[in-house]
């Protein structure tokens, strides 16, 4: 399909799976006089399996270890009955969650999984990871992969603090390194950590909900910083209210931010450059309101290569004959056109 997205800042056209020149005719013509098109948003760390279990804890934390053993023991009830979802509708609930915000490419910080080759609806890059030092001590394969995730200093003690040099000695702690939360940092680790060339994986909302408190300015200061959700398990709520929440934090200008969910997460993951030039990906996001005041029910259009994924249910009957699994639904309270593989109520609901 040809199709072409008429928006207040830019005329962007794409064919396939890239953006090409907008001349010439076209399958189909969206407008969106009064909204802005950007470039599908990067979300760079998600646990996708995890996002219909609720948020679960008794914060406040030492560390996410201690965390991990409470939940394990008060809510596994809980847990066992969230765990009875089929994986594949626990991923794709994940997927909508990120869609539903913008995001056209997520990380997911676990093992890969085969149906994100399977008809998955959302771009999901196969970066390397683990969980921790504390979950995962052999952190086997990580020093020959480029880039590689990982929990560090997820936590507000002294051993939370350690984990940075601890990798350093191990010498896991170089520019390959996407360091997710790195809460417990103090100001000798932020500086052994910029000097490393490593990446900031933020993801405030998690870290306030658990510790009362997020990385530190120094090491938000040191180097490059990605943004991640997280799952719902600890987060907030999607890319978007991290965004919002990370504003207003005042920890990082406007432009790093707009960067976190873009450039700078797609150089650093190894991705291609974003962009709505010609022969670029066409993901692509229109948003009724700018990038970093916008909700989930500001999204009026997700592309991801080139197929329409989601749009506002007022694009249903123009829509209709150019997807392949069209319906009407509901992710949380947002009603969505979408057009792929969902999971089974109640994670989704349909409606007429």
């Amino acid at each position: 399909m040809r199709l072409l997205v008429v928006a207040r800042n830019a005329v962007v056209a794409m064919e396939g799976e890239r953006f090409v020149e907008p001349e010439g005719a076209f399958d189909l013509v969206l407008e969106f006089p009064d909204a802005e098109a950007r470039p599908g948003l990067v979300n760079a760390h998600d646990h996708l399996h995890r996002n219909h279990y609720g948020r679960l804890g008794r914060p406040p934390y030492a560390n996410a270890y201690d965390w991990a053993r409470d939940i394990q023991a008060r809510d596994a009830d809980h847990i066992a009955a969230r765990r009875a979802t089929s994986r594949r509708d626990a991923l794709l609930a994940g997927a909508w969650k990120n869609l539903a915000a913008g995001v056209t490419t997520v990380v997911h910080h676990d093992a890969w999984e085969a149906d994100f080759e399977a008809d998955f609806p959302i771009r999901t890059p196969r970066v390397a990871n683990a969980d921790s030092l504390g979950m995962t001590p052999t952190l086997n394969g990580l020093d020959a992969a480029a880039p590689y995730g990982l929990h560090v200093a997820e936590g507000v003690d002294a051993a939370a603090a350690a984990e940075v040099w601890a990798l350093d000695a191990r010498g896991l702690l170089t520019e390959r390194l996407l360091a997710v939360h790195g809460v417990g940092v103090d100001r000798a680790g932020a500086e052994r950590f910029g000097e490393s060339g490593a990446a900031l994986v933020w993801c405030p909302t998690s870290n306030l909900f658990l510790f009362g408190r997020t990385a530190p300015a120094e090491l938000l200061d040191a180097g490059d910083v990605l943004l991640g959700s997280d799952s719902l398990l600890t987060g907030a709520g999607d890319l978007l209210d991290e965004l919002r929440r990370a504003r207003g934090l005042g920890l990082l200008d406007d432009a790093r931010l707009e960067s976190a969910v873009g450039a700078t997460a797609a150089r650093r993951l190894g991705l291609p450059t974003v962009g709505l030039e010609p022969g670029a990906p066409a993901d692509l996001v229109v948003l009724a309101r700018p990038l970093l005041e916008a909700e989930a029910g500001d999204v009026l259009l997700v592309v991801v290569g080139g197929v329409v994924r989601l749009a506002h249910p007022d694009l249903a009957p123009r829509l209709n004959p150019f997807a392949a699994a069209p319906r009407q639904t509901r992710i949380g309270p947002i009603a969505r056109w979408v057009n792929g593989p969902v999971p089974a109520p109640p994670l989704m609901r349909s409606f007429p």
